[in-house]
């Protein structure tokens, strides 16, 4: 199994590392050591690898992320997962303002709590936060699934599209054009799924809906000017 200590070595040179694999690696198995809170760390892969990251990371950590199951064993800065395309990415800590941002595929799983604007602009992935979330999380959140099992700050899901929002603990308030929807079996479906995909054990009759109401992206005569 490679271990990059990146005390010594520079993230750069690990992230080439990682880029240059071909998908038929045998080369499937990475630790990387000693992170210090540094930025950008395991971007941009595209193969079916295991990173294990012992330590804080800073910014936009696994961002960009296809394919690959990466887990970060602490807590983790801005942009976790941005833009993530597919794969796996398991945060044992607390995530910072933005994790999972523009996302189109995948499983983002959050053991603690996530800050402010969670899941922004999500299309397509998929989020779970085992703790609280912030304010203006999923704001213009188009398509996918954010699954919070603790409490989700003020303007929850602000000028949301097609996301599917499913909250266990309070809600302090719902962003323009957010409301609470019913619970159908194709909904409790979806969310079973994620919920044992996250190593989860509630019933999904805890949780309650959110989505949208459908009335900023229509015309509406009496919005003209």
């Amino acid at each position: 199994m490679p271990v990059v200590d990146l005390a010594v070595a520079r993230v750069r040179e690990l992230n080439k590392a990682l880029h240059q694999l071909p998908r038929n690696t045998n080369e499937t198995h990475w630790m990387v050591q000693n992170p210090a809170g540094q930025h950008s760390i395991a971007v941009g892969i595209d193969a079916p690898i295991e990173v294990m990251i012992e330590g804080h990371v800073g910014y936009y950590c696994a961002g960009m992320n296809k394919d690959a199951q990466i887990t970060i064993n602490g807590n983790a800065g801005v942009g976790l997962a941005e833009n993530m395309m597919s794969g796996v990415v398991r945060l044992a800590g607390d995530a910072s303002q933005a994790a999972g941002a523009t996302g189109r595929g995948g499983l983002l799983i959050i053991e603690g709590n996530a800050s402010a604007r969670c899941g922004i602009s999500m299309k397509g992935i998929d989020i779970v936060v085992k703790g609280s979330i912030g304010p203006m999380s999923a704001f213009m959140a188009q398509t996918g699934n954010l699954v919070v099992l603790g409490d989700a700050g003020e303007a929850l899901g602000d000028s949301i599209y097609e996301a599917r929002l499913f909250v266990r603990g309070e809600v302090k308030s719902l962003g323009a054009d957010c409301e609470e929807k019913p619970l159908r079996s194709e909904e409790r479906a979806i969310l079973s799924d994620l919920l044992d995909r996250a190593g989860v054990d509630v019933s999904v009759d805890s949780f309650r809906l959110f989505g949208s109401a459908r009335r900023l992206y229509h015309f509406h005569v009496d919005n003209a000017y």
